[in-house]
């Protein structure tokens, strides 16, 4: 099971890591992009960072609904629109929920992902997030079907999600800024893809923590 109080871990850990990364994110979107990226996304999430104490009683779909309202109105670009569509998708399917089961947890990355498709309409190969996001809920779905717990098959998606991150480096970009850029595309890694991964590593992170500690 991952709890209540684990998604917002969860939550706190990602936006540390994207302030961390924020310059190497905004690097990488120089290259191809607006150079924005970084700088958003950290804006966005430290404005979330300050809402955590107030997620303390919410169930894990309201908090995920909190975070998708406070990315759409903070984040610039086309990252606040998707991150945001991203964890709305989430918040309606966990709804009333304050811990999720493996099958709890594939249903939300899916519906995370299917929001993505539908408000990026981007296509694998196009050089984006969804290349990242796509090959790790596939990886999560075949290891929670072969009888996989929660930490074996978010290992298994971000192992994934790592993987589909670098293949979009020698992918023409076709989506956004980058695609106007053609072939020039070529050979940068997606900034989109990249902080997505994080978001995947992070949760690994936290649920592979607890479990360590005994407590899940």
């Amino acid at each position: 099971m991952v709890t209540q109080v684990q998604i917002i871990q969860w939550i706190q850990v990602f936006a540390s890591v994207i302030e961390h990364h924020k310059e190497e994110l905004t690097e990488l979107d120089a290259a191809i992009g607006d150079a924005d990226h970084g700088i958003n996304m950290d804006r966005g999430f430290k404005k979330v960072s300050n809402l955590l104490p107030s997620f303390v009683d919410k169930d894990i779909s309201t908090i995920f609904r909190t975070v998708s309202m406070t990315l759409i109105s903070s984040v610039g670009g086309a990252s606040g629109p998707l991150y945001g569509t991203w964890f709305l998708r989430a918040s309606s399917a966990t709804a009333g929920k304050k811990e999720l089961t493996e099958e709890d947890m594939l249903k939300f990355l899916q519906s995370g992902l299917d929001g993505v498709i539908e408000r990026g309409k981007a296509q694998l190969g196009d050089k984006t997030m969804l290349d990242v996001l796509s090959p790790a809920v596939v990886a999560f779905e075949q290891a929670v079907n072969e009888g996989m717990g929660t930490v074996e098959a978010l290992r298994a998606a971000v192992s994934a999600a790592e993987q589909g991150l670098q293949e979009t480096i020698p992918m023409v970009a076709k989506k956004g800024r980058a695609s106007y850029l053609g072939d020039r595309s070529v050979g940068h890694q997606d900034p989109g893809g990249t902080s997505a991964y994080f978001m995947l590593r992070s949760l690994l992170k936290v649920v592979d923590s607890q479990k360590k500690g005994g407590r899940g």
